[in-house]
């Protein structure tokens, strides 16, 4: 089925994001310890997904998929903390509430941080463009699918939901360079959202 857009109301943000990160840099940030001084800020892959935009913000501490209002009247902003899950192809995927005086309301799924992990722009450029190609492919997704997790709770405990982890995400995805921008240790320690499943939490079920 043919997804229906409803026309936009806001521009895409990869501008903004990429003007107020800069700033953010050169002012706030410059001589912090987490700063990986060798990449800079870039919006990367910004697209309109349902009626919100989305792509990844890189800066050099952070790497989030960003989510934030395309059809103003569809956004349903989330207090500061907040936290709200959205069905993606290949799972589901946590996404925390933020506002920026500028910006407005936004919504940020942490990918990496900090960023010591690259060695330069097009390297974290290339992760970037990874993740959102493996976020759009269902082969990735070991999870029930939306329609089922938007059904009524079943009866009974719920089924445990299991976290996986970026390592195994970009892993999966169909770049083959991008398994040479995720270092072996640490990487499972950046875990994010919901979604596939992990070999550890596979483990951890057991058969």
């Amino acid at each position: 089925m043919t997804e229906t857009r409803l026309p936009a109301d806001k521009p895409s943000p990869a501008d903004a994001l990429e003007a107020l990160f800069r700033t953010i840099l050169r002012r706030q940030m410059h001589d912090m310890p987490m700063v990986n001084a060798a990449l800079s800020v870039e919006a990367v892959g910004f697209r309109a997904w349902r009626e919100h935009w989305l792509g990844i913000l890189v800066t050099p501490w952070f790497m989030n998929l960003m989510l934030m209002p395309r059809v103003a009247a569809q956004w349903l902003p989330l207090a500061e903390r907040e936290t709200r899950h959205y069905v993606f192809p290949a799972g589901v995927f946590e996404f925390i509430g933020a506002r920026d005086a500028l910006l407005g309301d936004y919504q940020a799924c942490s990918l990496f941080s900090p960023m010591f992990e690259f060695s330069d722009p097009a390297q974290a450029r290339t992760t970037a463009m990874a993740a959102l190609d493996a976020l759009f492919d269902p082969e990735n997704c070991e999870c029930p699918q939306a329609d089922d997790i938007r059904r009524p709770p079943r009866e009974g405990p719920p089924p445990p939901i299991h976290a996986f982890n970026k390592r195994d995400f970009l892993l999966m995805s169909k770049c083959g360079s991008a398994t040479l921008l995720i270092p072996p240790r640490g990487a499972d320690d950046l875990v994010v959202g919901l979604g596939v499943l992990s070999r550890q939490a596979r483990a951890e079920r057991g058969p």
